[in-house]
């Protein structure tokens, strides 16, 4: 069974890598700025983070599963995914820019800590001509729809609600995961894709020093990365406490997949592995 990254992210596919699956990377080449500004052109105000992570994820991989790869339609699933850091209401993406990246480092350390935001969405292009959608898979857990957002308790991978994306308007099926409290999560599945949200709550150490931030921004690390931190690199030994899956604070949460590909479309984890 083949899964097709839609990023060229080195810490997603590693992830990945590492618990036996060896994605197919295609670069999803969506411009995420001006479909951010699009969507809150249409809504009148800015998004939130669930529903920033959940769009952009939606649309990486749509873009991927819609588009030949080397030629060839894709066959199997598709996953995109994309992150923000939340610090007392102000969502951070990459800061790019050195000094940027130092003031988001006061501002999180001011702060105490923020909370993760991590989107998710596959979508089934399988080329078998029985292979069902999300709606109808043998393992969706159905569960009473309690309205928009449908948010998981903390640590807890939520079950899978039917929506119909249509309804969401301008943020489709993002707009019904888009009520995660700060550690929760929440799953649905319309057609052939399933979108969720996951969250960490980190906090951060309370005697990092000016001349430590200094450091860890000249190393380039933090420049390319949402929330200017690598849990996974150099920043781990500032992160004090996360609550929340370890794993959607690199870029993508694995118990949230495996729980996607099993509730929505009937696939067990290990029928990705690369044996």
């Amino acid at each position: 069974m083949r899964l097709y990254l839609a990023s060229t992210s080195p810490a997603r596919r590693a992830l990945l890598a590492q618990t036996g699956i060896e994605p197919v990377l295609v670069a999803p080449g969506v411009d995420e700025d001006a479909a951010v500004a699009a969507a809150a052109t249409s809504l009148g105000r800015d998004l939130t983070g669930p529903e920033l992570v959940a769009m952009l994820a939606v649309a990486k991989a749509s873009a991927v599963a819609d588009a030949p790869v080397d030629g060839d339609p894709v066959d199997g699933f598709v996953f995109g995914g994309d992150s923000a850091f939340e610090v007392d209401g102000v969502l951070y993406g990459k800061p790019h820019d050195p000094e940027v990246a130092r003031e988001r480092w006061r501002q999180m350390l001011a702060a105490g800590g923020g909370t993760l935001w991590s989107g998710h969405c596959v979508v089934d292009r399988r080329q078998a001509a029985d292979a069902p959608d999300a709606l109808d898979a043998p393992n969706v857990l159905d569960a009473p729809d309690p309205g928009p957002g449908g948010a998981g308790r903390a640590g807890t991978v939520p079950p899978v609600r039917t929506v119909d994306a249509s309804g969401g308007g301008p943020l489709g099926a993002a707009a019904f995961v888009a009520g995660v409290a700060p550690g929760g999560s929440a799953m649905v599945a319309d057609g052939d894709q399933v979108v969720a949200v996951d969250s960490a709550v980190l906090t951060f150490a309370d005697d990092m020093s000016p001349v430590e931030i200094d450091a860890y921004v000249a190393t380039g690390e933090p420049l390319e990365v949402a929330g200017a931190f690598t849990i996974d690199g150099r920043a781990a030994a500032y992160i004090t406490r996360i609550d929340g899956a370890p794993s959607a604070v690199v870029g993508l949460s694995l118990p949230v997949l495996r729980s996607m590909l099993l509730r929505g479309f009937g696939i067990a984890w290990h029928d990705l592995w690369a044996l």
